[in-house]
């Protein structure tokens, strides 16, 4: 099915939706330095400290297409600013602490009411022409490099002042985005262009929704390849720092030397390259070259000698996760009718949190009993496999 022909995309309000995603993104890297040492003293265990991301994602699995759902019926910026309060509670209740049972408790809220990026993208979608789509989308990942720059570097300094200050601070930002969100943030939505039933039990059943978006041919190629491409991201990103003590024996400080260079490699394509590279490629080629090169720079994580090669290696790896991302989102996106875009983003949020499950544990598992480069030679494979299902399915 075709999407009608989109309004013309409006500068201000692709600013705006900049600023909402990179102050979520922010604030979520503040907490990222300090999460074990608060919970410490209650739990030393890995494992805890593991469960309080997966309770977030089980809980975001649940809420996304919901989320998706009622943004579909409503309008994009009562999703986003709900999810913004939720996420400002969430931290707070974190920042209060005092049993273990409160921080479970602080990552569900924040799960629960997780919708903010179904809603931006699909915000993106409805201010998008279909020629601007790659390149808008892009936007996205360009607020995440920079969140993921700024936040932990932020986080890192406050927690010099108080352990518990930066979930102070990372709630002070949420807040201020539902604010920001409330009063300035125009709904992209228009009330003609909005899904005409209400919301319905079926929108509390992410397998569902799953089953009634894969109903359209195109998007099974598409949601395999983000499945696959999420599963051997998150294994690396919750993995890596093991498996460079392990192997490297890297320190805290080298780690973030690495993920700097991610996060600013993903900032430079998908802030910067991709708008032009949109111009002259179509978003397959785009993506299929993406895929390639993640293929590449995978293996090359697995398979460098030397410590200082992760580096160069990590560069290769955001470089074509920057030219993949934005081209899939695109493609998902000129899957369906406007009113649709909430209910496939929100399936889009829900497969991303399933890989937050399973990707993160399957990656420890194949580490502790195959070999410490398991997880890159595998997603390496898995990344291959993403490249053939949309190779094989996705036409021009």
């Amino acid at each position: 099915m075709g999407t009608p022909a989109a309004p013309p995309t409006s500068r201000r309000a692709l600013t705006f939706i900049f600023i909402t995603i990179l102050l979520d993104v922010m604030g979520a890297g503040v907490m990222m330095p300090v999460v074990p040492y608060i919970v410490r003293p209650y739990s030393a265990d890995a494992l805890t400290i593991g469960m309080l991301s997966v309770a977030f994602s089980v809980a975001q699995f649940f809420a996304s297409p919901l989320l998706g759902a009622v943004s579909d019926r409503h309008g994009r910026r009562p999703v986003l600013v709900i999810s913004m309060f939720g996420a400002a509670l969430g931290y707070a209740l974190f920042g209060v602490g005092g049993a273990l049972w409160m921080f479970f408790v602080s990552r569900i809220v924040a799960g629960f009411t997780g919708g903010s990026l179904t809603a931006a993208q699909a915000y993106i979608a409805d201010v998008s022409g279909p020629e601007d789509r790659a390149k808008n989308f892009g936007l996205v990942g360009a607020a995440f490099g920079i969140g993921f720059i700024v936040g932990p570097s932020v986080g890192g300094a406050l927690a010099k002042i108080s352990l518990n200050a930066p979930a102070w601070v990372a709630g002070g930002v949420a807040l201020t985005t539902a604010v920001f969100g409330w009063f300035v943030l125009p709904e992209s939505l228009a009330p003609e262009r909005r899904r005409p039933h209400p919301v319905h039990l079926g929108d509390f059943n992410p397998f569902g929704l799953l089953a009634r978006a894969l109903q359209t041919p195109r998007l099974k190629a598409l949601f395999a390849s983000i499945f696959l491409t999420r599963f051997a991201m998150m294994g690396l990103q919750t993995n890596f720092a093991v498996y460079t003590l392990d192997r490297f024996k890297y320190s805290p400080a080298q780690n973030a030397v690495v993920f700097s260079v991610l996060g600013a490699t993903a900032t430079f394509v998908q802030g910067f390259l991709i708008r032009r590279l949109t111009t002259r490629y179509s978003d397959r080629q785009l993506l299929l070259t993406g895929l390639a090169i993640m293929v590449v720079g995978m293996a090359s994580v697995a398979a460098v000698p030397a410590g200082w090669m992760l580096s160069p290696a990590i560069c290769v790896l955001a470089f074509g996760s920057g030219l993949a991302t934005p081209t899939i989102q695109s493609l998902v996106s000129s899957a369906g009718s406007a009113e649709e875009q909430g209910m496939f983003f929100g399936a889009n949020g829900a497969i991303t949190s399933l890989t937050a499950i399973l990707g993160p544990a399957y990656a420890g598992a194949v580490f502790d009993h195959v070999a410490y480069t398991a997880p890159y030679w595998t997603g390496a494979v898995l990344l291959a496999a993403s490249f053939v299902a949309v190779r094989r399915a996705v036409r021009e």
